[in-house]
């Protein structure tokens, strides 16, 4: 690797490190604020705000926003579908997952993302990384069913944690996608277009739920939970992956997931909720050696 690339490719790797911390803090914000307003409705929000957040940053930029960018609006819906799918059905589960369980069902997107990467892109794996991805994986599944080998085997997951799952899954599709349909747009006009996509189908799905719900009234966790998801989970981890994926593989993209739920457990502890048992530790490090794994096989 030529130094230029190796050096965008480092500053890729430190954009997902910020995302990683960034991500956490919506899990426990959001199991907290779930119940408490439609999924829909507080999605809807986020990413009206997050629009409105990085339109003003993208038109105070040198060149503003050019109308060349918002060719081919077809390619911000699907993209602007896809990730607003995510964020609807990770609030829909954590009505009823646990925060430190919902992040580890997020450390499987990098095993879906290099499915998709390949099917996509045709990104092939080493068997360094594959061999992470796999590791990274298991370690999730542990932390998901608590070291529990027989719920594992019989995978019985939660109502929550299954929702969450497909939800995953559209992040995990999300990440080749922004490789394949970008044409040269920077990672800021991207996410505009993907975002103000995504805030148009929101509104149009989730009309009824925004209309009833209160939002003078709401509580004002609701209102920390949303200006945070929506301005540092959505809005600066919007430009964080798409600037990460213009000079990573999908599924190094993805690899950064595996540290999220080691985020989750601080702020949680910070919050007062206490450490989880120790049974979830071997799940707990088997992520951070898959992450590992893989920034070696980068070198």
């Amino acid at each position: 690797m030529s130094l230029p690339a190796r050096r965008e490719a480092l500053r890729g790797h430190a954009a997902m490190l910020l995302f990683s911390v960034l991500v956490a803090g919506s899990f426990s914000l959001g199991a907290r604020a779930a119940n408490l307003i439609d999924p829909a409705a507080i999605t809807a929000a986020r990413f009206v705000i997050a629009a409105a957040v990085i339109g003003t940053i993208a038109l105070a930029g040198p060149g503003g926003v050019p109308s060349a960018a918002f060719r081919a609006p077809w390619r911000y819906l699907l993209l602007g579908g896809v990730f607003a799918s995510y964020f609807v059905l990770m609030f829909e589960g954590l009505k009823t997952a646990a925060p430190v369980s919902a992040g580890a069902v997020f450390t499987l997107t990098p095993l879906m993302a290099a499915g998709f990467g390949w099917l996509l892109m045709r990104q092939r794996m080493t068997l360094r990384m594959a061999a992470a991805l796999l590791l990274g994986g298991l370690g999730a599944l542990w932390v998901i069913f608590r070291g529990d080998l027989a719920a594992m085997a019989r995978l019985q997951l939660g109502r929550g944690e299954a929702i969450y799952l497909a939800g995953c899954a559209a992040h995990a599709l999300y990440t080749p996608l922004v490789r394949r349909l970008n044409r040269g747009e920077t990672p800021l006009v991207f996410s505009l277009g993907t975002l103000l996509a995504g805030a148009g189908l929101l509104i149009l799905w989730g009309w009824q739920a925004i209309v009833v719900t209160d939002w003078a009234h709401l509580p004002g966790i609701v209102w920390i939970t949303l200006l945070y998801v929506a301005i540092f989970a959505s809005a600066a981890t919007f430009v964080l992956v798409q600037f990460a994926t213009l000079r990573l593989p999908a599924a190094k993209v993805m690899a950064y997931t595996y540290l999220t739920p080691i985020w989750v457990i601080a702020l949680e502890a910070g919050l007062g909720q206490g450490l989880p048992g120790a049974i979830v530790l071997p799940g707990l490090a088997a992520t951070v050696v898959a992450l590992a794994l893989l920034l070696q096989a980068d070198r």
